[in-house]
């Protein structure tokens, strides 16, 4: 029963204009948004007979009603379950509701449980500024237990509490931007000071998750050659998706994202048909939603976040979700840019192969696997009579001799193996897992393709080439096992010349 009440259980009249007066109070010197929900049931249970109480917000733009408090038998509770507003009538025409009896059939919300269910209730809309910020009910296990006072006592509370709600919401999105900012502005220097690709994609999957309240978050990068097939380069979360998996665009997810910019939303992911089966078999229920990143002008991929409830994300959301996508797709250029220009450090810029240093690099790492007893043997091959072409033919017939090199020696190449350029007409083929013999059968086909090559033959090329494995009993360093395979080039070249004296 109500606080105050006359003897039909009906407050006064000088008696409901206190309640709403101390209400009033009450509710407006609250501006905690948790605290206000369960205030305004309090409020609620004093003025109304409540046996059961839901308070829903809505977002009008996104048709989005969520109920955010609950109570049974006076004890209240925040819970978060989701619905459409469009399916509440109190919402839709704006007008409070009288339901007598069977309340199952003309209430979303019906609380209760199996052995004994609210049967009547009571329901005002919270309206404020010409929009319609949610609904408020009180229910009764009983038949009949509400009448017109009690209606009109609800809108009077719904009004009061309006305001309150409106009040604190704008409150709670002053601290929320706030906060956002100072979290964003932290984020921003954290991405800046990255240069790794990687490591900026572990601190964005990072970022998203402290930021916003999900269950997943991914880093879709679009294929450079077909920008509508997007791969996840990265994922974190209950919910992350495989590395590698490929969502292939639909034409309106195309014209959303890469056209127009637009953000995507998901509201249930368990009933999409937008997405691809292949990517939906990840997502089997909840909700989704992605931004495009951005890079100079042009859209390189897409951050999306999960969650395992439907209709999760707000308006809200969507825009921290873009200001995130703002700073990754900054950190991304510059890491890319960063990357771009230590792969051209590391690169010959006239053959397109890894210079001596790149080379360096990846021979310390082939030795200390050869120290542990993996193979690693190595070819160093000298362009015979290189400064002869060059003189006589011209810089430009020189540069196209090293290129043909370049090419054959990458052609055949394996992938676990590196080629590289070491000085001015000397390569390098680093040969992982494979001995001597080895070796001397990868040389032999080299010379074999270095013949057929259309630049090479032209000209006559031919090549000193030498061999050495690296040996852990005997060799201590890199430059022992280059030492090696340089003193048997030497030995060929040496060989050769005296059979061209000699005529043999």
């Amino acid at each position: 029963m109500s606080e105050a009440a006359s003897r039909d259980g009906r407050p006064l009249k000088a008696d409901r204009y206190r309640l709403l007066l101390e209400a009033g109070r009450t509710l407006g010197a609250t501006l905690s948004i948790e605290e206000l929900y369960e205030a305004i049931y309090r409020e609620t249970a004093r003025a109304v007979d409540v046996e059961g109480f839901f308070l829903a917000i809505h977002d009008q733009g996104r048709d989005l009603a969520r109920v955010v408090y609950m109570a049974e038998g006076g004890k209240g509770e925040s819970v978060d379950i989701a619905y459409r507003g469009s399916d509440s009538k109190v919402i839709t025409t704006r007008k409070a509701s009288l339901i007598t009896d069977d309340l199952a059939t003309d209430s979303l919300m019906v609380l209760g449980d199996d052995d004994r269910v609210a049967r009547s209730a009571v329901i005002a809309p919270l309206l404020h500024g010409g929009r319609v910020l949610g609904a408020l009910s009180a229910q009764s296990y009983d038949a009949d237990h509400y009448d017109a006072d009690d209606l009109e006592m609800l809108e009077e509370i719904a009004a009061v509490a309006a305001v309150a709600i409106f009040n604190a919401q704008q409150f709670a999105e002053l601290e929320r931007r706030r906060k956002e900012a100072e979290q964003l502005e932290e984020i921003g220097r954290a991405l800046s000071s990255k240069l790794d690709p990687d490591q900026v994609l572990r601190m964005v999957i990072s970022a998203v998750s402290d930021v916003l309240d999900v269950d997943g978050v991914a880093v879709w990068l679009c294929d450079p050659r077909q920008q509508t097939v997007c791969r996840v380069a990265d994922s974190g979360g209950e919910i992350a998706l495989p590395i590698g998996l490929e969502w292939e665009l639909s034409p309106e997810m195309e014209d959303t994202l890469i056209s127009r910019w637009d953000p995507i939303i998901f509201d249930n992911l368990a009933s999409t048909n937008r997405l691809p089966e292949n990517v939906a078999a990840h997502l089997t229920g909840g909700s989704a939603a992605g931004v495009p990143l951005v890079l100079s002008g042009r859209v390189e991929g897409i951050l999306t976040a999960g969650s395992r409830q439907p209709r999760h994300f707000s308006r809200e959301d969507i825009g921290v979700l873009q200001r995130l996508a703002s700073q990754v797709s900054v950190a991304l250029s510059n890491a890319r840019m960063h990357a771009n220009l230590h792969a051209l450090s590391l690169t010959d810029p006239l053959t397109g192969l890894p210079n001596r240093r790149r080379l360096q690099i990846h021979l310390d790492h082939e030795v200390a696997a050869a120290r542990r007893g993996r193979p690693m043997s190595m070819a160093i091959f000298d362009i015979d009579r290189f400064k002869h072409y060059n003189d006589t033919f011209g810089h430009i017939a020189g540069d196209d001799i090293l290129k043909a090199v370049g090419s054959v020696l990458t052609q055949e190449n394996r992938a676990m193996n590196v080629v590289a350029r070491y000085g001015g007409d000397e390569f390098v083929s680093v040969l992982s897992e494979t001995g001597l013999d080895g070796a001397r059968h990868f040389v032999d086909r080299v010379k074999a393709h270095l013949d057929r090559d259309e630049t090479l033959s032209k000209f006559g090329i031919t090549m000193s080439v030498g061999c050495a494995e690296f040996d852990p009993d005997t060799m201590a360093s890199v430059n022992d096992v280059l030492r090696a395979a340089d003193a048997d080039m030497y030995e060929d070249k040496a060989r050769r010349t005296a059979q061209v004296e000699t005529g043999d």
